[in-house]
């Protein structure tokens, strides 16, 4: 499998980290939930279950590493209002000077398309803007838009497997999922380890159509915010570049009452 992506312009590698950013920390901090359920699918549907708050805040570390060692570091505050599939999410850069100050407002609503709106400070303007291709590698990352984004549960099917693997002190569950049409994901199959005690996919395997192993995905520092359990650092390899990319929640915070008025495409301009 050749992973190596075209040439792509600085704007639409901006586009590409914001859109990988916001959607795997937030992913990251609304995992798996496990009630003694015996049942795969019922498992990972737990995922929209966990977190009950109306509003939460993470500052995020994102590092990336090259096959030569080279490592390049983003940081970003990620804003959410509502539920995780029916809420309103904005992503804010800090580092690099290059990405400081470019926003991004994503909306997801039930059965509708994610809307998405972008503000960049060369431009000074908002404009709209388009989901990625799910197997894209964003911003040179080693996440693809499918690791992270939110999709049907129905476009795989699960499976309970006869493992109990301890990964980071905890006993796990493992789960096949299989996808229900080949054109539903880039992957053949993946694994999923989640924990008995916790509600936490702690690791993941990715298959490719041709049975290879090609990404692998580790979460550690589990920890318990206001109820809600996460994963606080977050490790993905590709296995064939020999690369890895690293996303750290460096601070979280819920209920803390966000302003609804900061999460409309007109506010994306106003200077903070």
């Amino acid at each position: 499998m050749n992973n190596a992506a075209a040439p792509s312009s600085p704007q639409q590698n901006v586009k590409r980290a914001i859109l990988a950013l916001f959607s795997i920390a937030f992913c990251l901090f609304n995992l798996l939930s496990v009630f003694a359920q015996n049942d795969a699918k019922s498992i990972l549907s737990r995922v929209y279950e966990q977190d009950t708050s109306r509003d939460a805040t993470l500052r995020a570390t994102l590092d990336i590493t090259d096959k030569d060692g080279r490592t390049v570091k983003r940081k970003f505050i990620l804003s959410r209002i509502g539920s995780f599939g029916n809420g309103k999410i904005l992503v804010r850069f800090t580092d690099p000077e290059e990405l400081r100050g470019v926003k991004l407002l994503s909306i997801h609503q039930p059965g509708a398309p994610d809307q998405q709106w972008i503000y960049t400070p060369a431009t000074d303007r908002v404009r709209s803007i388009t989901p990625r291709e799910r197997t894209e590698h964003f911003a040179g990352s080693d996440f693809t838009y499918e690791d992270i984004a939110e999709h049907p549960f129905d476009i795989f099917t699960y499976q309970l497997l006869p493992a109990e693997d301890v990964i980071e002190n905890h006993k796990t569950i493992k789960i096949a999922a299989t996808p229900t049409t080949p054109g539903n994901s880039q992957y053949k199959f993946i694994y999923y380890w989640v924990a008995q005690d916790v509600p936490c996919i702690l690791h993941a395997e990715m298959y490719d159509q041709e049975g290879r192993k090609v990404r692998e995905m580790h979460a550690s520092g589990i920890r318990k915010v206001s109820g809600i359990y996460g994963a606080r650092k977050t490790e993905m390899r590709s296995l064939l570049d020999g690369t890895k990319s690293v996303l750290s929640i460096d601070e979280a915070h819920v209920n803390a009452g966000l302003n609804g008025a900061m999460f409309t495409p007109d506010s994306l301009e106003k200077k903070e």
